[in-house]
């Protein structure tokens, strides 16, 4: 039964992979982008490599997070934002091509500034992964899971800002843009960033009135996403 729920979220994985190179090559208008073949390249080995290994740690978490978006006990506010940060993010990754190889809006990184954008996005995917790895309850969406024994995670990661994940996708976001050498699709990511700001502020305030010891867990660790900054 779970290798074949693994091999499910693998098949979806290779189809989001599909997806993801029309959004980059369609407006493109050339499959000769070598960087965006690497982006993908990596991003699915990284994304097979997390569900094989969480499936064998945690895979009630692989199962929470392969429900969809809309669930029981999920707030409005989270069901207005979160597609509008999918949406901002989805644009940005229509955008970046848009600006390479037709908009040219600013001139392209040096080649030492776009290397690092890689280094950027490892490192803020490797905080996510750390996120899933530590938090059992880290579900799609804002929601309270008593039926899973829902209680604060303040260890490792949670235990440096409340939303570490989040922190990881700030860095993801930036460093991607700059990996495929848009400056200007790196300043636009404000826009989904924005987006997630705003859902963290509403998730705490979810969280701190339904789950039991997450107001103190705020008071313990003071930052949300940046240390010593927010």
């Amino acid at each position: 039964m779970k290798n074949t729920f693994v091999l499910k979220l693998i098949l979806q994985i290779t189809a989001y992979m599909v997806i993801l190179a029309g959004l980059f090559f369609v407006p493109a208008g050339t499959l000769a982008w070598p960087r965006a073949w690497l982006y993908l390249g990596l991003m699915y080995v990284l994304m097979v490599a997390a569900v094989i290994h969480l499936d064998r740690t945690d895979h009630d978490l692989l199962v929470e997070r392969a429900k969809r978006r809309g669930q029981k006990g999920q707030p409005l506010s989270d069901k207005i934002i979160l597609p509008a940060f999918l949406a901002a993010y989805y644009a940005l990754l229509v955008f970046i091509p848009l600006d390479v190889f037709r908009f040219h809006l600013l001139a392209r990184p040096p080649w030492i500034v776009s290397s690092l954008g890689l280094v950027i996005y490892l490192v803020g995917w490797l905080i996510v992964y750390l996120s899933l790895r530590t938090n059992p309850f880290a579900a799609p969406v804002v929601k309270l899971q008593a039926e899973r024994g829902h209680r604060v995670i303040d260890v490792g990661v949670y235990g440096i800002v409340r939303h570490p994940m989040y922190a990881g996708g700030i860095l993801v976001f930036v460093g991607l843009p700059l990996w495929l050498e848009s400056y200007a699709a790196a300043l636009l990511e404000c826009v989904p960033l924005g987006f997630l700001a705003l859902r963290c502020l509403f998730e705490e305030k979810f969280l701190r009135q339904n789950l039991s010891g997450y107001a103190d867990y705020m008071r313990r660790v003071r930052y949300r996403m940046i240390p010593y900054l927010w």
